[in-house]
């Protein structure tokens, strides 16, 4: 999850009163046929682009349409072409578009193999990037609240604030602010699948893209082929509580797994002399320290104001912020880069207390984009009855994650108060009959989409489901070495799934 889950919702929302049996079914008539008109892009000019006319509101296939952004590479050996990959990018708020039309940190994502044997394809979901995107005031989002709530003042602040946020982003962006939710990007998915003249496609979701696979499998479960649902959400976690508690036991579970690569590596050294914000190259990382000692320092500066922040000098690093320093880091993970910085921010000099915590931006906008709250909080009934609740609930959190409570997933929670009504795509146990094979893949120490997370699913898909488990760290499999990437292109290309239990060793 992104920066840009600092916008979501969820206040009294009342998940347990929507009728989630009839959400699928609603969706499972086949997408209309449609034409594309591709044209030259990327990188290379290779790609090829489009935009393909859908409606806002599926249930009024007359009514207002958008434009989603695709793009396409065609296999390069036509002659052993097995068929249309569809990638569901993550987020949300990622860019498909650029995840095909880009060469380094794009298409390069995906091994020869696949290059050669599949067209790949890609989109900017609805409401994100070049598909109509959720546009808002750019001073408001500049104005958006700490996600650490702290009293009952803040917490009213808040729903006040979001509930500002919201009409603004709903009067700028139109009718597709209110259907921006994932079980209508499956019916925008399946729609490309017509367009392009698949029977079938093969699917690979990541992250939140999982979410997309797992909603398209239980609408169309005879549409597709192939499907690899790689760092897996678990859409059953019906209550805030729940959905915390996981988040923040990954993240903690990632913590730990630093301070260990700490104790057992000399990558990880902090010497007395002049420590700086350090390369790779220089010995100024936590060996010999307490780790979890440097952290709660750390931790306590930025919760008093006079911890600096090295990218805007003059200002202060907050607490939240320097928590996501080191959860954005769990991803790589980066902890060798982890440990330099803050060994550097450890050297610092106290800032002044009440230095700025804000910066300006050079030239103001008067909008801005918000990729996320309009999707996540239409797919995620996060209720709180109020600040008693709220406050309960991250006391809980502050037992099961002691060094990382704080983490981005509280920005999804705050973002999602006071949401005001249903949402469209409530949570729910996976439902899916008839289906292809379906491969999972999620490294043990994931720290935003935890394993339990994909045994969970696993379990909710039966004898549909495959769990290809990789024993490391971090965000994402596919790429962790040899053993990840063959097994999941073997089942891409021949449909064969490795055995049940199968695990690839950390890398």
């Amino acid at each position: 999850m992104q920066r840009a889950v600092m916008m979501a919702a969820g206040l009294a929302l009342v998940a347990a009163a929507v009728p989630v049996i009839s959400q699928p079914a609603r969706a499972a008539q086949a997408a209309p046929p449609r034409t594309i008109a591709w044209t030259k892009c990327g990188d290379d000019g290779k790609a090829e682009c489009a935009t393909l006319r859908l409606p806002v509101d599926w249930a009024r296939p007359d009514g207002p349409s958008f434009g989603l952004a695709i793009a396409r590479r065609k296999a390069k050996d036509p002659d052993a072409r097995v068929g249309t990959l569809v990638f569901g990018p993550g987020g949300p708020g990622d860019s498909g578009v650029q995840r095909v039309t880009k060469l380094k940190g794009g298409i390069d994502r995906f091994s020869e193999r696949l290059q050669n044997r599949f067209d790949i394809v890609s989109f900017d979901p609805r409401g994100i990037g070049g598909s109509h995107p959720v546009t808002c005031s750019a001073d408001l989002l500049a104005a958006r609240p700490s996600p650490v709530i702290k009293s009952q003042k803040e917490f009213d602040a808040t729903l006040a604030y979001n509930k500002r946020l919201r009409e603004d982003c709903r009067m700028r962006t139109g009718s597709l602010y209110d259907h921006a939710d994932t079980l209508s990007t499956v019916r925008d998915v399946d729609a490309i699948r017509a367009a392009l003249g698949e029977a079938q496609l093969n699917f690979h979701g990541s992250s939140y893209g999982t979410l997309l696979g797992e909603m398209y499998a239980e609408t169309f479960p005879k549409r597709f082929r192939t499907m690899v649902l790689e760092s897996v959400d678990d859409h059953s976690l019906r209550d805030t509580r729940r959905f915390l508690n996981s988040e923040m036991a990954a993240a903690q579970d990632s913590f730990d797994q630093f301070v260990a690569w700490c104790d057992r590596t000399t990558d990880c050294a902090l010497h007395g002399r002049d420590v700086r914000w350090c390369d790779r190259t220089t010995d100024c990382a936590l060996h010999g320290r307490d780790v979890r000692a440097v952290w709660r320092g750390l931790r306590e500066r930025a919760a008093r104001g006079t911890l600096p922040d090295p990218q805007s000098p003059g200002s202060a690093l907050p607490e939240f912020a320097l928590v996501v320093v080191a959860y954005k880091a769990f991803y790589g993970p980066d902890w060798a880069e982890l440990a330099s910085k803050l060994a550097a921010l450890d050297a610092t000099p106290n800032a002044s207390p009440g230095a700025s915590r804000t910066t300006r931006r050079a030239e103001p906008q008067p909008t801005g984009t918000d990729p996320f709250t309009a999707q996540f909080c239409s797919d995620w009934s996060l209720p709180v009855r109020g600040y008693g609740e709220y406050a309960k609930i991250i006391r809980g959190t502050e037992k099961i994650a002691p060094d990382m409570n704080q983490a981005r997933p509280v920005m999804a929670v705050s973002a999602c108060l006071g949401w005001p009504g249903p949402v469209n795509n409530p949570q729910h146990r996976l439902r899916v009959k008839g289906s292809a094979p379906i491969l999972l893949t999620n490294a043990v120490h994931d720290p935003a989409t935890p394993y339990s997370w994909a045994r969970s699913v696993a379990r909710q898909l039966g004898k549909a489901g495959t769990l290809l488990t990789y024993e490391g760290s971090g965000h994402g499999s596919y790429n962790r070495g040899p053993c990840m990437q063959d097994k999941i292109d073997q089942y891409l290309i021949t449909g064969q799934r490795p055995a049940q239990g199968t695990t690839c060793p950390a890398v």
